[in-house]
């Protein structure tokens, strides 16, 4: 695979280049310690990732804070837990907080060298406008669920994403698409004939974390353990041109 051969890398921002467990999973650590809960982090986010995607499913229009509160309350529901408003609110305000991994910023503005950059994100254009000042890199395109009027894993989001290639002179199968998520990205990527590359942030850790099981096998054509790793193997294919 020439990564010489794109112009453009389409990103997912959250679990790719948000650390978005460590931002649910601060607001979920802080409410079941008051509500009694013994679940650590991973097993309140495994209680937490299918409902926010049931949420997404059942209402597409919904805005992502919504989404991010009524997934909290079906959680704190099947863990027979007590939730209020104020602590669902927490989470669905808690968007920009939300950090930024390590090498994000610095693999990013690499990549940034050699390709036109694009985000695809579930998260509404204050969440991501948030997210791109700790990220701290100018991005070409921004299309949010938000705006497209459904979240990933529709093929609608990858439709909307297609059909703007050519407002910055990109063409298919020019486009890269890099993403952590096999359920919200690699499946419906593949689906939308795109080539991907998997950031696996999880690659040390068991499980799926805050992301569903993708239900379905997919390939991605590359796996990187992170985006530094992805950003040096694109400098050394250009280096060695």
């Amino acid at each position: 695979m020439d990564l010489r051969q794109y112009r453009a890398l389409s990103f997912d921002v959250y679990g790719t280049l948000i650390d978005w467990e460590a931002g649910i999973a601060a607001v979920l650590r802080e409410w079941a310690g008051r509500s009694g809960s013994t679940l650590d982090d991973e097993g309140l986010l495994l209680a937490y990732a299918d409902n926010e995607a049931a949420v997404e499913r059942e209402y597409p229009g919904l805005a992502y804070a919504e989404v991010l509160q009524a997934a909290f309350r079906r959680t704190a529901a099947d863990l027979e837990l007590p939730a209020t408003d104020e602590d669902v609110q927490a989470l669905g305000r808690s968007v920009p907080d939300w950090p930024a991994f390590d090498d994000t910023h610095e693999a990013l503005t690499r990549l940034k060298r050699r390709y036109k950059l694009i985000i695809l994100s579930n998260v509404h254009a204050q969440g991501v406008a948030g997210s791109i000042a700790r990220m701290g890199v100018e991005f070409d395109q921004v299309h949010t669920a938000e705006k497209i009027g459904s979240y990933k894993p529709a093929a609608r989001n990858f439709e909307v994403l297609l059909s703007r290639l050519d407002d910055i002179e990109v063409e298919r199968p020019q486009l890269l698409h890099v993403a952590q998520s096999l359920f919200h990205d690699h499946v419906p990527g593949k689906q939308a004939g795109l080539d991907t590359v998997w950031i696996n942030r999880r690659h040390d850790r068991p499980g799926w974390g805050a992301t569903p099981d993708p239900g379905v096998g997919v390939t991605p054509d590359l796996e990187f353990p992170s985006l530094a790793a992805f950003a040096d193997a694109v400098d050394e294919a250009f280096n060695g041109s």
